[in-house]
């Protein structure tokens, strides 16, 4: 494909920024400065696709996605992962972007590729959905993370308001189906924190609406959300943590995946720090060292379609047990 073409592939498949304003979204503002940082992580995640959807190679996209901050270049690689794959999706042959991601800089950002699959999943055919079994094992999970976090972003009244559940998900398929709707819940959960604006208040009140059962997924993904993001101070960090009652592990869990995801990549900055000792009442590197000590080899998650699930409430179960947080 010639320069020329890419450069239209790019502005054809590229969403328009104002997408990703939280007036237009509908999103709850809490103040300019954490409109202003939500907005960016938006605008950054679409840079970061369109630099996807223009590459040649996922390696030529590595060299523009390298010269972003630190606080953002994960949400850069997560939105080239989602190019990436809705290229994939959309050659006729299929394509082999994200593979090439994930073997090149891509592999220390595998957490956020994973997410991006899965918005792009979003966003494409069924048929042209990635087969399940061609991925790792036990992070083709963070597809169906990354799916629900676009669906809850920009289907916000169904997926957050009405809370809809799609009560026959298709993907992973087979002994895997019934967890899709944990993990779905897992990313709706993130996006939380972008639909409430980072304010905590507005955050566990749209929790606490839906039912019971689906808390401790979603307070999971908005811990996630709280500590790899940021935008909240450690006060407020705290009063989260107050109104997750219960489900304080699971908010420990969220948080540990998120500094495992940010120490992976070598994105550390201090709002993650702030996080961990609130939720996890630890440093990032010793939370992430929790995530890692609990994580199940390949060959367990290949055996055993109940290993990422088993994976995250060891790590809740970690932070419980050691009397870090309360149940």
């Amino acid at each position: 494909m010639t320069k020329a073409a890419r450069a239209l592939r790019r502005r054809m498949l590229t969403p328009n920024v104002s997408a990703t304003r939280l007036d237009i979204r509908g999103f709850h503002e809490k103040n300019p400065a954490a409109r202003d940082l939500l907005e960016m992580i938006g605008r950054v995640f679409l840079t970061g696709f369109a630099d996807a959807a223009e590459a040649r190679y996922p390696a030529d996209a590595e060299i523009r996605l390298e010269e972003i901050p630190d606080r953002f270049r994960g949400f850069a690689y997560e939105g080239a992962a989602m190019g990436f794959a809705v290229v994939d999706a959309l050659s006729p042959l299929g394509g082999r972007r994200i593979a090439r991601f994930l073997e090149g800089r891509g592999r220390d950002h595998d957490y956020m590729v994973y997410v991006g699959v899965g918005w792009a999943m979003a966003r494409v055919p069924r048929f042209r959905w990635p087969r399940a079994e061609e991925m790792d094992p036990l992070l083709k999970w963070l597809a169906l993370d990354g799916y629900g976090f676009h669906q809850a972003y920009f289907h916000t009244r169904r997926y957050v308001h009405e809370q809809y559940q799609d009560p026959q998900f298709p993907w992973p398929g087979g002994d895997g189906r019934a967890y899709a709707p944990h993990a779905i819940d897992q990313g709706i959960g993130r996006a939380l924190w972008f639909v409430g604006g980072t304010d905590v208040d507005q955050v566990a009140t749209l929790i606490e609406k839906f039912p019971e059962h689906r808390r401790a997924d979603l307070y999971s993904g908005t811990g996630l959300a709280a500590t790899y993001a940021g935008g909240a101070d450690e006060a407020e960090l705290r009063s989260l943590a107050w109104r997750a009652g219960e489900y304080r592990p699971q908010v420990a869990q969220g948080s540990a995946f998120a500094a495992e995801a940010r120490i992976r990549a070598g994105l550390i900055v201090p709002h993650t720090g702030v996080a961990t000792a609130v939720f996890c009442d630890t440093t990032p590197e010793e939370a992430a060292r929790v995530s890692r000590v609990a994580r199940p080899g390949d060959d367990e998650a290949r055996r055993d379609p109940a290993a990422y699930e088993m994976w995250r409430r060891r790590v809740a179960d970690s932070f419980a047990e050691s009397g870090r947080v309360s149940r």
